[in-house]
């Protein structure tokens, strides 16, 4: 067994360049320009990786009977392994045959002419089959699933860098549960390919498991399979050299996001106070709108249900989609795209003859207009609205949901790593977010205020008329976004 003192001296020592000293000193001055820092970062980043082999081969190229989609034609190598949609512009530009652009990921494939909006802010579609529990249902409540029992969804394409430190669950809904199965569910899924050789998808895997955002996530990898359980490996960050103003945005990080971010993985909830928050979900009813109860002196209250996997929440950013598509939040990334709009029925089973509730319930407003953002009380004074808290008549994406059957997994997706993520814009599974800016402002309106053990009151005047007062002061923001883009 690893020491902790020897960890952290270990951490240290390799933050800091070979230096034997375990705590650094931040340079005097903010010196050295965001661009310069982030390209000596790259150019980090690339040296450690390794440099290839079969299992970057055959990421790299097509498989046999496939469309022609490589690993890489989505997970682009340039861009951190993401996709991003100045590149899906520009190749679209300069080669449409490329196999990027095939129907299945046209806005219609059927079209005689297709298009690509959908691909060009950086989504492909995913298909997934209903769980045994649950139908599709319009708004007067009829049963209109697919006969295949199949529905499909938009979703931004995730960097595979730093996937050895972010398991046990893979993609965005966490579906998979190792490598190998994700690479054959890719490949038959976006490159329309066969069963893949078992050991050519664990080369795959073993390629994944190599690629890093920098060699600090790569020494908490090489730590954790050294066999250090992760709560004895020190974040890397911790001993990073910082500007004081990367500093400020650092103890920033501390306060507004390691709580759901926290731990060396940078991936997972290690605040036991949010780790119960997060495994909490409100229960609704058979109408789907939530249940309350009363609490003297405090009013009505969410009843809370628990589900089993709290690193994959709901923190209500499908609602923000769904306000985007009824035009009550134009400045979303995807708000001009058509996504789909759907309600649910779960069941007690695969019988589908018991109902449990429906997801999003049709909305129940004050003035009786279906998009009024102002819900209805019923007689007891409780709001009637559905699990995001306000009135939501479609969702875009039920998230886990699709994957477990399970109500309270509604709308939920897996916390992603935060090292790089100056690098992989857009944000969130929808990428409707597109700047690293626009993510810390709705967090400091939206997020961190209405977040109980963060304990980050809205105190700040809101710096855009109309808005929302903000956890976080415009210096605040622009720290945090410094130490981000170092991250």
């Amino acid at each position: 067994m690893v020491p902790t003192r020897l960890v952290a001296c270990l951490a240290g020592a390799f933050a800091l360049g070979g230096l034997t000293q375990c705590t650094p000193a931040a340079p005097e001055q903010d010196a050295v320009d965001v661009e310069e820092r982030a390209a000596l970062e790259t150019a980090e980043v690339e040296a450690s990786l390794h440099p290839g082999g079969a299992g970057k081969k055959l990421f790299s190229q097509a498989f046999p009977n496939t469309n022609g989609r490589s690993c890489a034609t989505c997970h682009v190598l340039e861009d951190s392994t993401a996709l991003r949609p100045a590149h899906v512009r520009a190749l679209l530009a300069s080669n449409p045959a490329d196999p990027l652009f095939n129907r299945i990921d046209a806005d219609d494939p059927g079209a005689a002419v297709p298009t690509y909006k959908h691909l060009a802010k950086g989504l492909v579609r995913v298909v997934i089959p209903l769980p045994a529990n649950m139908d599709v249902i319009d708004a007067q409540g009829h049963v209109v699933t697919p006969g295949d029992r199949k529905i499909s969804v938009w979703r931004g394409v995730p960097s595979i860098q730093d996937i050895a430190l972010t398991g046990p669950h893979f993609q965005l809904d966490g579906r998979e549960s190792n490598l190998d199965d994700q690479a054959q569910a890719a490949i038959t899924s976006h490159s329309e390919g066969a069963a893949v050789p078992r050991h050519q998808l664990r080369q795959v895997a073993d390629f994944q498991r190599g690629e890093f955002t920098s060699a600090r996530a790569r020494f908490v990898s090489d730590l954790s399979n050294a066999g250090v359980p992760l709560a004895r490996i020190p974040l890397p960050e911790d001993f990073m050299w910082l500007t004081p103003r990367e500093q400020r945005g650092r103890e920033v990080f501390k306060v507004g996001c390691e709580p759901c971010h926290g731990g060396p993985t940078l991936s997972r909830i290690s605040t036991p106070a949010m780790r119960e928050l997060a495994a909490g979900f409100p229960v609704t009813k058979a109408d789907g709108n939530v249940l309350f109860t009363h609490v003297p002196g405090v009013g009505p209250v969410p009843v809370q249900g628990q589900r089993s996997t709290p690193d994959i929440l709901n923190i209500a950013f499908s609602g923000f989609s769904y306000l985007g598509q009824i035009g009550q939040f134009p400045t979303l990334f995807n708000a001009d795209l058509e996504l789909p709009r759907y309600r649910f029925r779960f069941y007690t089973d695969g019988t589908r003859q018991q109902q449990v509730t429906d997801l999003p319930p049709n909305p129940v407003t004050a003035s009786g207009e279906p998009y009024d953002p102002n819900p209805a009380v019923d007689e007891s004074g409780a709001p009637i609205v559905g699990p995001n808290l306000f009135p939501q008549g479609f969702s875009t994406d039920p998230g886990r949901a699709l994957i477990t059957g399970n109500p309270l997994d509604f709308e939920a997706f897996d916390i992603p790593t935060l090292r790089g993520i100056a690098r992989t814009a857009p944000y969130y599974h929808d990428n409707s977010i597109e700047k690293l800016e626009d993510v810390v402002d709705i967090y400091s309106q939206f997020i961190l205020p209405f977040t109980p053990p963060l304990n980050l009151p809205p105190v700040h005047p809101p710096e855009t008329p109309g808005g929302l007062p903000e956890s976080l002061n415009p210096t605040q923001k622009q720290d945090l976004l410094r130490f981000l883009q170092r991250l």
